[in-house]
This record gives C-alpha cells, structure tokens and sequence, in this order.
C-alpha cells in the first residue's frame, strides 16, 4: 500500500454516510420520506384490530379496498420521488390528491396521522428544485478589472451575443423581429 492512498484507509461507514448525504441531496428526500409515512397510517388503521383484554375492535370499514389503494400509492410515489427526481411535479400533485381523497375514503385520512405527512411530503415535492453546481471562478490579473467591466457593459447593450435575448431576432441571423408575427 502507498502513503498517498488516503481512500482506502477511511471506514467504511464514514464512506457510507458520505455517499448517502451526497444521494440525498441530489433528489427530494425529505418528500419522498414524508409520503411514504403518510401512506403507512392510511394502510394500515382500516385493517387494525385493536385488542382490549378480550375484547377486540375491529375496524373493517367500507373504504378498506379504497384505504388500501390510496395508501400503496403514496408508498410508491415517496419511491419514485427517491429514484425518479424529473418527475417530481407529478409525484407531489398526486401525493397532494391522493392525501385529500383519503379523507373521506380512508377514515379522515388514517385519522389524520397520514393525511398531514403526505400533504406536507407533497408540498415538499412540488417546491423542490434541484442545485446548481457553483463554477469556479477564474483567477484575474490585476489590469484586467477595466477590460471586464466594458466587456459586461457592452454584452448587457447586445453587443457581444453571449448575452442575447433567446427569441432568436437577432442581427447575426438576419431577423430583426418584424415579420415574425405569423
């Protein structure tokens, strides 16, 4: 082994949670967390029994089928949040959907237990946005802060056509936006 291999020297769990924090944040994790918690409670409350001495309460309701739909689909949409991060928009809509309906469907939503984690893993969904990786900046020389400052004042003026509006009527190509009306 080599003095200069300082990888293989790391433990394996400061190596595991390094690479989860760098997973988590590339995706919305929190969300997908959120909706899949929601889920559970939705689930699982028409289908409990809960045992008092000898006495049992069942709660089988007619909403079970309906409880259980709602709440393998919001499992599923906190995993797609996870491992499909394009889509979302859709998955927070539909988490926000699906935790609504399960209100009047699913006993007020898993009696409101899983009806806020998924409402909240929605919203969580639908506001996240993915980072931007920060550029590094280039080192300058000193005599160039001059040369900088016109080049950015004449690229805010159209000059240079780095700068330049995306409608494609520029005068390099010849359009100046007159006869693109239809």
């Amino acid at each position: 082994m080599s003095a200069e291999s300082t990888g293989q020297n790391e433990h394996y769990l400061r190596v595991f949670r390094r690479r989860f924090r760098d997973w988590r944040g590339t995706r919305p994790f929190w969300a997908g967390l959120f909706v899949m918690f929601g889920g559970i409670p939705i689930v699982y409350f028409p289908y409990a029994n809960l045992q008092i001495g000898h006495l049992t309460l069942a709660m089988q309701t007619q909403g079970g089928a309906g409880a259980l739909i709602i709440g393998v689909l919001l499992i599923t949409l906190g995993f797609t949040l996870w491992f499909q991060r394009h889509v979302r928009t859709f998955a927070g809509v539909a988490a926000i959907l699906l935790a609504l309906v399960s209100i009047p469907v699913a006993n007020l939503g898993g009696f409101v237990i899983g009806f806020l984690p998924a409402l909240i893993g929605g919203a969580l969904a639908v506001s996240w946005a993915p980072g931007v990786e920060e550029q590094p900046v280039a080192a300058t020389a000193p005599n160039d802060d001059v040369a900088s400052e016109t080049a950015v004042a004449g690229a805010a003026n159209g000059v240079s056509g780095e700068f330049d509006d995306l409608s494609g009527t520029t005068p390099k190509n010849g359009t100046n936006g007159r006869d693109s009306a239809g």
